[in-house]
């Protein structure tokens, strides 16, 4: 049988959050629905969800949105996991990233969670930080600007311009990671040393 992914896009719930910073994996998330086909419903792990397959002949994913705010996102993942009987090293959380640049896309597996309250309550709910971290670049807040302040802001409207391409880029990272693994995803999407 084919394994199943499951794609957690992170974020807080409602209009009010939607295009925040802190918003982003949703809006990773929205990018793939359009390439899976098919709209989300909502489902009782208490998240928005969406299943289907990644391309002609792709991996099966489900892509889910927490309904839940950002740092009780655990609950969520845990319940659809165990519902859809996906392990932890199948789960893949896409997120905001303050350590890297806008723009500017990273993977990895397991590690630590940066201060990242959402990855910390999934981590705690899964029992194990390896699980698969889709990072985007929201870059560093301006002057003395608390970073949780930022994270909930909106995207300036330099930044919105380049978004669209942003959104493609994570979502090609996560379908080249669920085809041909981290390896392959991380020599397309992280640039050369120089």
């Amino acid at each position: 049988m084919a394994e199943t992914w499951l794609i957690i896009g992170l974020g807080n719930p409602g209009p009010k959050y939607s295009g925040n910073r802190h918003n982003v994996g949703q809006m990773v998330l929205d990018e793939l629905a359009g390439r899976v086909g098919g709209t989300f419903s909502s489902h009782r792990s208490r998240a928005m969800v969406l299943e289907g397959r990644l391309g002609i002949g792709g991996p099966r994913v489900v892509l889910a949105k927490p309904l839940t705010y950002m740092n009780e996102s655990g609950g969520p993942v845990s319940a659809a996991a165990k519902f859809y009987g996906i392990e932890a090293d199948h789960v893949v959380a896409v997120h905001d990233e303050l350590d890297i640049p806008f723009d500017t896309v990273r993977l990895k597996l397991g590690g630590g969670e940066g201060g990242h309250n959402g990855l910390r309550d999934i981590s705690k709910a899964l029992g194990t930080k390896d699980y698969y971290r889709v990072r985007v670049g929201v870059g560093r807040p301006p002057g003395r600007m608390d970073a949780a302040d930022f994270v909930l802001r909106d995207f300036s409207p330099t930044e919105r311009k380049d978004l669209p391409f942003v959104l493609g880029e994570a979502a090609d990272a996560v379908e080249l990671l669920v085809r041909e693994g981290l390896l392959a995803a991380q020599q397309k999407h992280h640039p050369a040393k120089a």
